[in-house]
């Protein structure tokens, strides 16, 4: 299975269910899949349901660990500075994102955090992964909340 397909589904559902379209994978070392997630901000009322931390809460459960040393993340946006940050405690090995978040996002981006000298765990990082995929879901998603509905 494509992780970043399977990303892209849950970005969908979360767009279906009045979210923005962020949807999360982790996967093992294997690429077997330990968790999903997407956005949950608006059904849960909690700013802090963002995709990326949902499913890195979901992977620690499932592992019963307090790091993810050997996993990596899948996600449909470049991550924030707060998602940023917590992929940075958990120690996920490597992160893939599909669009670039110019005005939100904290990778390659604003502070770009993974480049701070400070930033103690240094992480794989490949972003652009269908790219075109995922702007086309965020684009149709901001404009049906602006009311400039596309298809």
């Amino acid at each position: 299975m494509d992780m970043m397909t399977h990303a892209l589904e849950l970005a969908s559902a979360a767009a279906q269910a009045g979210e923005v379209p962020v949807g999360a994978v982790i996967t093992d070392s294997y690429g077997a899949i330990v968790a999903t997630a997407q956005n949950r901000m608006r059904r849960d009322n909690n700013a802090l349901a963002h995709a990326e931390l949902l499913v890195i809460n979901a992977a620690l459960q499932v592992t019963g660990q307090s790091r993810l040393v050997d996993c990596d993340l899948w996600v449909t946006l470049e991550p924030c500075a707060m998602c940023a940050g917590a992929i940075s405690h958990v120690r996920l090995r490597r992160l893939y994102f599909a669009a670039y978040d110019q005005k939100g996002g904290a990778v390659d981006h604003g502070p770009c955090l993974f480049h701070q000298p400070t930033t103690h765990h240094k992480i794989e990082i490949y972003g652009g992964i269908q790219q075109s995929a995922s702007e086309q879901l965020l684009t149709i998603f901001f404009g049906n909340q602006r009311g400039v509905v596309e298809s």
